[in-house]
């Protein structure tokens, strides 16, 4: 196992090659670096600690394929600008996949969701034509562990908010319930309740908030205050603000911003009672969540 561990010791410094880039990531062999890009000046430096790289990995012979190295311009003022490695120009590229996440140079879902649900009901397509006698026991279980599963994966990074985004992923959930036999329900939404299920959207929501609370419980080995920024206990209570450890909600100026998990889950968790916000164990928390989201529906 010291393979991949000597391997990011090998790489660790490469950070130093682009001290004036803003955004700069790795991730196992995998390196992101982004950067505004207002100007030609801008341009240049860009390219400039772009060749910066390119000579710390012929310096370490870990050189890159080139070939495989993209741009996405994104931001609707983006000048579009070409780039080069080596002198060979970089291909540009509208949409990527990050860390099994599918993002296009809008920097919205909605690629990821429709590519989501298209697995997934291909899955779900399999398993009943597999299993004629759909009860729900077994089918359900079927669904949540190779359906599911497929629509949830790593939703706090690209939870959707357009209507249509979010219609593409429960759908296929509704197509999956209506599959299951012996329910006396009629409406999607009684047959959630019978079955004990939560939308799509409430799963999605209870991620977000099962991530806030591993960042501000030290769970998860981040920094919580990059995330969020608790309210000052001497600041005047407001209708958001009125209980105990709320999140800081600050206003931005465009609907991806709003949307952002830092903000969009701080105002599902300042939603929370002071009760739940309050536990610390993680196990109680989630299944405490999960009933707090059903009792809403009801």
């Amino acid at each position: 196992m010291l393979g991949p561990l000597l391997f990011l010791i090998f790489i660790d410094d490469i950070d130093e090659y682009a001290t004036l880039i803003e955004i700069l990531r790795k991730f196992a062999d995998d390196t992101k670096l982004g950067h505004p890009v207002r100007n030609d000046r801008d341009r240049e430096m860009l390219q400039a600690q772009l060749d910066s790289i390119f000579n710390w990995s012929q310096t370490w012979g870990m050189t890159f394929n080139i070939d495989k190295c993209k741009v996405m311009h994104v931001g609707r003022t983006n000048q579009n600008y070409e780039y080069t490695m080596n002198g060979q120009k970089l291909q540009e590229t509208e949409y990527e996949r990050d860390v099994g996440v599918m993002f296009d140079n809008s920097m919205k879902p909605g690629m990821h969701c429709r590519n989501a649900a298209r697995t997934a009901r291909a899955i779900l397509k399999q398993i009943g034509q597999a299993f004629h006698y759909r009860d729900r026991y077994t089918f359900l279980n079927l669904y949540k562990r190779y359906v599911r599963v497929h629509m949830e994966f790593a939703t706090p990074a690209w939870n959707p908010w357009q209507l249509g985004d979010v219609e593409c992923l429960e759908k296929v959930q509704m197509k999956a319930v209506s599959m299951i036999s012996g329910l006396r329900s009629d409406n999607y939404e009684d047959k959630l309740k019978e079955l004990k299920l939560l939308s799509l959207t409430d799963r999605r929501i209870q991620a977000d908030i099962v991530q806030t609370f591993k960042i501000l419980k030290g769970i998860d080995k981040v920094d919580p205050s990059t995330w969020f920024k608790l309210v000052d206990p001497n600041r005047p209570a407001t209708r958001a603000t009125n209980v105990h450890n709320s999140l800081q909600i600050d206003r931005k100026r465009t609907e991806l911003a709003n949307n952002f998990f830092t903000t969009r889950a701080a105002k599902q968790w300042n939603d929370l009672p002071d009760n739940i916000k309050g536990l610390q164990n993680l196990s109680t928390f989630k299944k405490k969540v999960a009933e707090y989201l059903a009792s809403r529906n009801q």
